[in-house]
């Protein structure tokens, strides 16, 4: 296939790039070109900002896909830019669209698990990042029943893996256990969440783009859900180091002037999807389940040097990091109240 990357140079569209090719496909991947990355040898690229609609059609104007596969979606949130427009572009010139939105799209604080993909979605408007997704989700499954255009819509729930640039998850872990640092947890460790390995969801992205069935459609992609508790735990016995576990109290919970701890694990993301309809009609199976995922994860992380840093990771697009002088704050202040 002849393939587009909208994005390509982080985590998801940096991996969804590194299946294209070693698939063989030919790919090319079109961003601001203000992000360095390593892409493989003979990857293709146009430089565009997608807020700047004319930029968008210079580089777009004339050419013609087999696939696009639009991971970008942040920086559309940030910027506010026309998806209209670029379904324009697209419209006639592509064999298959796929986007990638979030769980983030469905209606948050649900009282039932799982969530299938018909559940009501994000009603809180463009200017969120959920109802940003559901906003584009609408326009691509509107121009699919105006004109059959051939766009389809993946729904991941947690995604990490090596090259994660969201660092409030399992890279601040990996840190808070490698060297003994209080592991704060609020709601008892019951915040329950789906978390699918980043290379699942490239694998299944990649599948999506050569069925016509996919089209029109969207689907759950992760894979199982753990509680806050097993999370820690699995990663503990990982890593190979005990976890200083602090449950925070609801009281010192609602005093506190930010979280001292990851944004999965506040109460916002607990949340469970189900992936019967990739199963039954993508043939979804994930090759990584919790375990092994972040196994092959903490090799990675090991490997990266990640594992010296001195300062909080943080990334300029997501801006995720964390705490570590705050959350031990908050650990004696939960030792003092005993």
């Amino acid at each position: 296939m002849n393939t587009l990357v909208l994005g390509g140079s982080q985590f998801v569209g940096l991996h969804l790039v590194r299946e294209l090719y070693a698939r063989g496909h030919e790919v090319t991947v079109l961003n601001r070109g203000k992000t360095g990355s390593a892409l493989p040898a003979g990857v293709q690229r146009l430089v565009a900002d997608r807020t700047d609609n004319e930029s968008m059609r210079a580089a777009l104007t004339g050419k013609s896909w087999d696939a696009v596969f639009d991971v970008s979606g942040f920086v559309m949130v940030a910027g506010r830019s026309d998806i209209g427009f670029l379904l324009d572009l697209f419209d006639g010139a592509v064999g298959a669209y796929v986007y990638t939105s979030s769980i983030m799209a469905y209606q948050q604080g649900m009282g039932v698990f799982p969530w299938t993909e018909e559940m009501p979605s994000n009603p809180d408007g463009p200017g969120t990042y959920g109802g940003f997704k559901v906003a584009v989700e609408h326009a691509v499954l509107e121009r699919h029943r105006a004109s059959g255009f051939p766009g389809s819509i993946v729904r991941p729930a947690a995604i990490y893996g090596p090259d994660n640039n969201i660092y409030d998850m399992e890279a601040a872990m990996f840190l808070r256990l490698l060297h003994g640092l209080p592991i704060v947890i609020p709601h008892e460790g019951l915040v329950t969440g789906s978390y699918g390995h980043v290379d699942d969801l490239c694998r299944v992205m990649v599948d999506m783009a050569g069925k016509c069935a996919a089209h029109g459609e969207i689907f759950n992609i992760t894979a199982g859900a753990v509680t806050v508790t097993e999370y820690i735990r699995v990663l503990s016995e990982i890593v190979g180091k005990p976890a200083d576990v602090r449950y925070v109290p609801p009281a010192l919970l609602k005093s506190l002037a930010k979280q001292p701890f990851g944004h999965l694990f506040g109460s916002a993301h607990h949340a469970v999807l189900s992936i019967e309809k990739a199963e039954d009609r993508l043939g979804f199976a994930p090759q990584y389940d919790f375990r092994a995922g972040h196994a092959q994860c903490f090799e990675w992380f090991m490997r990266s040097g990640l594992q010296d840093s001195r300062d909080p990771l943080k990334d300029p697009l997501w801006f995720s990091t964390y705490d570590f002088a705050f959350e031990a704050e908050v650990a004696s202040r939960i030792a003092a109240t005993g």
